[in-house]
C-alpha cells in the first residue's frame, strides 16, 4: 500500500498575490487532510518572487493549527544557512504544540551567490553538513552523554515527543548522511529522475544505522504530479509548468506563476523547447489513473512505499483538484 504525502511551494498564481497565495495553502492543507494525504510539507525558497513559500517554519506554525491530524513539515529548511541549535528549539516548539505531527525535512541546498550572502552575513567558520545533521539529532534526542563541543546544552523545550527528522537529498552523498544519522530519507525524484537513482534507497537502507529518533530505515521519493481529468487537460497544465520552469531559469523572471492562456499565447522558441523536453522527465503528467501508474513504478523501482507529490500547478483550484483525483484513485481514506 502505498502512501501519499503533498509538498506545496504555494505558487503565486498570475493576477493574485503572496497573501492569497499562503492562504490557498492553508486551504489546500486541510483538503489533503480530509482527502487522506499522510503529511503536508512547505518549502524553502529565496528569491524565486513566483513562490511565496520563504520560510518553513512560519508557515509551517500557522498549518498546524489549521488543521488537526495531517503531519505538518518542512521540505525542507536549508540547514547550512542556519544554527543547528536554534533550527532544533524551533521545530521543537513546533512539536510541543502539535506533538506527534511535525517533520523536519532539512536540506543542503545553497540557492543564489547574493542569498547565500546575505543568509550568512557575519558569519564565522562554517560548521560541515555532517556535523549540523550530528548537531540536530543531539539536540532532539537530548543527548548530553556523548562528546561534542556543546555536550550539556540542550533545545527546549523539552517535550514528551520528538519531531521526525528527515534528510533531503539527490545522491550518495545524502544517503550516507541520512544513513548514519538514523534518519528518514526523503529522494527529490523531480530534481533528477536518473534510473540509475532508483539504487539509492536500497543503499539508504543497507547502510542505516538505527538510532534514537529512528529504529528502522524510512523512506519516500519525491515528483512532480501533473493530473487533469483527461490527457488534454492534463498537457495544458503541464504547459503552462513548462513556462513556470524556463521563467525561474532564467535571468528576469516574472514574479507569478504563468496561467494556461498566457502558456498557450506565448509558445517556445527552439532553444526553449529543448529544456522543455529535458524538464518533462521531471514530471509525471497525465490523467488520474496514468500517473497512479507512474507512481506504483517509481514506488517499485526505489523500493519505498511513500511518494511525495509536489501539485506545482496553474490554478488554486486545479492543484485542490490533482490532489482530490489522485486520492479518489489511490482509495485514500480521510
Amino acid at each position: 500500500m502505498i502512501s501519499l504525502s503533498i509538498l506545496d511551494y504555494s505558487p503565486i498564481d498570475e493576477g493574485s498575490t503572496a497573501g492569497e497565495a499562503l492562504h490557498q495553502t492553508t486551504a489546500l492543507a486541510q483538503l489533503a487532510e480530509r482527502l487522506g494525504y499522510q503529511r503536508f510539507w512547505v518549502a524553502e525558497h529565496h528569491q524565486v518572487d513566483s513562490v511565496a513559500g520563504s520560510s518553513p517554519e512560519m508557515l509551517m506554525m500557522h498549518l498546524a493549527g489549521a488543521t488537526e491530524k495531517i503531519r505538518i513539515g518542512s521540505g525542507g529548511v536549508m540547514l547550512p544557512h542556519y544554527s543547528a541549535y536554534k533550527v532544533a528549539e524551533n521545530f521543537r516548539l513546533l512539536e510541543a504544540l502539535h506533538p506527534g505531527r511535525i517533520d523536519l525535512g532539512i536540506g543542503r541546498s545553497r540557492s543564489y551567490r547574493l542569498v547565500n550572502k546575505a543568509l550568512n552575513e557575519s558569519k564565522g567558520i562554517p560548521v560541515s553538513y555532517e556535523q549540523q545533521i550530528a548537531d540536530i539529532q543531539k539536540y532532539l534526542t537530548d543527548d548530553t552523554e556523548t562528546e561534542h563541543r556543546f555536550r550539556q546544552l540542550r533545545a527546549t523545550p523539552v517535550a514528551e515527543t520528538t519531531p521526525e527528522m528527515w534528510v533531503l537529498g539527490t545522491g550518495e552523498g545524502s544517503v550516507k548522511v541520512a544513513a548514519e544519522a538514523g534518519a528518514a530519507y526523503a529522494y527529490a525524484h523531480f530534481a533528477k529522475p536518473l534510473k540509475s537513482s532508483a539504487k539509492l534507497i536500497g543503499s539508504y537502507k543497507e547502510q542505516f544505522r538505527p538510532s534514537r529518533l529512528l529504529d528502522a530505515p524510512k523512506s519516500m521519493v519525491c515528483v512532480f504530479a501533473v493530473v487533469g481529468e483527461t490527457e488534454e487537460e492534463a498537457e495544458d497544465l503541464a504547459k503552462a509548468f513548462d513556462l513556470w520552469l524556463l521563467f525561474v531559469e532564467s535571468d528576469t523572471p516574472p514574479p507569478y506563476y504563468p496561467s494556461i492562456e498566457t502558456a498557450k499565447q506565448r509558445g517556445f522558441s527552439a532553444s526553449e523547447t529543448e529544456k522543455v523536453e529535458r524538464n518533462r522527465k521531471r514530471m509525471l503528467i497525465g490523467t488520474a489513473e496514468q500517473v497512479k501508474w507512474q507512481i506504483e513504478e517509481i514506488a517499485a523501482a526505489y523500493q519505498t512505499d511513500e511518494i511525495l507529490i509536489i501539485p506545482n500547478v496553474s490554478g488554486a483550484y486545479s492543484r485542490m483538484k490533482t490532489i482530490r483525483l489522485l486520492a479518489e484513485e489511490f482509495g485514500l481514506q480521510g
